[in-house]
Formats: C-alpha cells, sequence, structure tokens
C-alpha cells in the first residue's frame, strides 16, 4: 500500500506551510501579558501567551528571547501579529516586529502600552487592530502540500517505565517516516540524552556534528555541576521513578528513542530554525515548556509528545498530538491524551503499527483535526532562561 504524504494546509507569502491559521497578539514584556490575555478574550481566532521575559536581560540571553519571540511570530501556523509592548523594555517591540515582517512578509502591527495612553485604549487598540486581521486570515484556504514541508517536533514528559519500549519507538517510527518522505523531525531534551549521546554521535552525517553532539552534553552536565549537583543523580524526577525508571541512563536511552535511526543532519541552538532536512537535534532544557517552546520558535508546525505519568501540556501555536505510553494512563487521563502505546505492551500492535498510526493522526491533524489540548485550551509558553536578571 502506497503511503500517504499529502495534508492540507495554509501556504505562507514566504513559502512556508502552516496547519493552523491563528493571529498572534505577541506580548515582549511581561508587564504586557496581561493586556494581550484581555485582548484574545475580546476577539476570537487570536491566541497569546504569558511569561516573565522582555526586560533586565543582556548578551546571549537578551539574545534567546529575542530569537524566540521572533520564531514564534514567524512559525507558519501565524497569518499575522500584533506585537503587543510596553514601551521602555530591553526587547522593543518594534525590533521584533520589524524582524518577523523581513522575515516572512505577514502581517505585523505594533502596539505600545506607553504609545497608547495605558493599558484600556492599548487593549481597545490591539482588539481593533486584531479583529481585522482575524478577517483577513478567515479568507485564506486550505490547500494540498506534501510531508516534505512539515517539520514535526518531538518530546517526552513524565516518563516512565513503558516510555523506551512503547511510545517513544513508536514516534522513533514516525520520525523515520517523516524524514524518508523529506520533512523534518526535531529531537530536544538534552538533559534528557545524556547517557545515550554516543548512539547519536555514531548517526551524525559528519564529524563536525558528532564533536557538537558531545559538546552540547558536556555544557549540560557542567551546568548542572555549577549549580552544586550532579545530573546523573538528580534526573529522573520523583514521577519518573515513581513509574519504574531507575537512572537518568535508563530515561536518556527511552528518550533517544524518539529519534529513529536516521542520521543525524545537525544539531541547532534553542529557539533556532534548522537548515537542512532529517533528523535534527535542538539544545534545548529537559523541562517541558521550554522545550516545546523552543522547538515551536525554530519552526515546528506539529509536536509529538509521549508520556507515561500524564500531562495536559499543549502550545497556544502549535497542536500537541499527546501520546500516552501505557493504557492505565491513557483511559485514566482520557481527557487529555489523545493517542494510546499501551497496546504495544499488552501485545495487541507491534511498535510499527502504532508508528503508522501516528503518522496517520500526524497527517489528520496537520489538516484541521483539533488535539486535546487544543479544544481545552491548553496554552503553555515557556522561554530557556540563560542568565540572571539585572
Amino acid at each position: 500500500m502506497e503511503l500517504n504524504t499529502k495534508f492540507w494546509g495554509y501556504r505562507r507569502k514566504d513559502g512556508a506551510v502552516g496547519v493552523r491559521n491563528h493571529v498572534l497578539i505577541l506580548p515582549t514584556i511581561v508587564c504586557a501579558t496581561q493586556s494581550a490575555m484581555r485582548i484574545t478574550e475580546l476577539v476570537q481566532g487570536t491566541v497569546s501567551f504569558v511569561h516573565q521575559h522582555g526586560c533586565a536581560q543582556v548578551g546571549v540571553d537578551y539574545d534567546q528571547t529575542f530569537r524566540t519571540y521572533v520564531g514564534i511570530g514567524c512559525n507558519p501556523n501565524v497569518y499575522g501579529v500584533v506585537v503587543l509592548g510596553l514601551g521602555c523594555e530591553t526587547h522593543q517591540g518594534r525590533s521584533v516586529a520589524n524582524e518577523i515582517a523581513k522575515r516572512t512578509g505577514k502581517p505585523v502591527e505594533l502596539v505600545s502600552i506607553q504609545d497608547h495612553g495605558g493599558t484600556l485604549m492599548t487593549i481597545a487598540k490591539g482588539a481593533q487592530v486584531a479583529a481585522r486581521m482575524v478577517q483577513d486570515a478567515s479568507m485564506q484556504r486550505r490547500e494540498e502540500c506534501d510531508i516534505s514541508e512539515l517539520i514535526v517536533a518531538t518530546e517526552c514528559g513524565g516518563s516512565d517505565a513503558c516510555s523506551g519500549l512503547s511510545a517513544n519507538p513508536a514516534v522513533g517510527v514516525v520520525s523515520d517516516m517523516i524524514v524518508d518522505g523529506g520533512g523534518t523531525a526535531i529531537l530536544a531534551e538534552t538533559s534528557e540524552i545524556i547517557g545515550a549521546e554516543h548512539l547519536l554521535a555514531d548517526r551524525a552525517v559528519d564529524d563536525k556534528v558528532a564533536k557538537r553532539v558531545y559538546e552540547v552534553i558536556e555544557a549540560m552536565e557542567q551546568k548542572a555541576i555549577f549549580m552544586g549537583v550532579d545530573i546523573r543523580t538528580g534526573n529522573p524526577t520523583p514521577g519518573n521513578i515513581k513509574g519504574g525508571l531507575s537512572s537518568l541512563e535508563e530515561k536518556s536511552l527511552g528518550a533517544a528513542a524518539k529519534a529513529g535511526s536516521r542520521p543525524l543532519q545537525e544539531l541547532i541552538n534553542y529557539a533556532e530554525n534548522p537548515t537542512k532536512k532529517g533528523l535534527v537535534w535542538m539544545d534545548t532544557p529537559g523541562q517541558d515548556i521550554e522545550q516545546l517552546t523552543g522547538m515551536v520558535a525554530g519552526g515546528a508546525q506539529v509536536v509529538l509528545f509521549t508520556s507515561g505519568r500524564g500531562t495536559p501540556t499543549g502550545s497556544p501555536i502549535a497542536p500537541v498530538i499527546k501520546i500516552a505510553t501505557n493504557t492505565r494512563m491513557f483511559e485514566n487521563m482520557s481527557d487529555n491524551m489523545d493517542m494510546n502505546a499501551g497496546t504495544i505492551i499488552e501485545g495487541k500492535e507491534s511498535v510499527q503499527d502504532v508508528g503508522q498510526r501516528i503518522y496517520d493522526e500526524v497527517l489528520q491533524v496537520a489538516t484541521g483535526k483539533m488535539t486535546k489540548a487544543e479544544i481545552l485550551k491548553q496554552y503553555d509558553f515557556g522561554i530557556n532562561r540563560i542568565g540572571p536578571t539585572f
């Protein structure tokens, strides 16, 4: 049987393909997040998020936050952006707006609390701009697209002893299918690859990428040592241990299974866009929301998220397909989980069978099927922070 590689998406001016058609209210400073949320309450078709960043950041920390803002606005799932700033912050809204517009050509407008006379006037102005944008967005029509135009992010959170046996290997099958179809699969969670890094280094396309694998692992371990802990003994979390994981290496071997078996093309920084097709590793922390935000800022249109303990995590920008590693948790958290890979543990399906089911679900979600996290408006967002606040 011939593999289906088609879905229906939104073609953007820059050629990228979105699977959603959001108008994003993008607050560039913590002081503007509440006003942004008020606008989303007023205008259907808009999304936003709460965060604590945007000021008193310097150097590489400033750069990473700026890159995340711009990447979220540039994500193909976003039709247009209302950038909402305060006016005096470090991350100036105008700079963010100009960069998004320059890169994508999509509609971008700036609203500033100080320039518009306070929050009430700003909310009114932002709502007016957003309403016009949503109306324009509603006229966009989906067109047939190929799987090669997808960037699919992979993630695991609340892992258990079944993660490395069921859902993660099944996602690895999907990763291979996406790569074989000409698309891109992102592996993340650097802190949860420690102990399995040699397996990915062996699959690197060249020595430069292999060297980079060991460098990011070493840097992650050094960060933990700087904090006075050995991450190899400080992770797994209590929930992971209760779920049956014995060590970080066991957890990492399971997490690495999401990468499938194809060559590792490159290793990119947090919130960077892949420059190559195929399997890509993004250097992110293991914290679920921060890594999710980084991959979406890097252009991922769909996210595959496996869990053994259960988590409601979602994104305001990209649909997150939640995959349970065991049937008991799937049934217990059926309001939040989309798919069950526990059938592998029960001997009812093979890893390949479940991988095919997940792949088919990716195409359906890319075409418009809503995930549980979207339906429940589970809009989680968190930027990884490098340095202190000044």
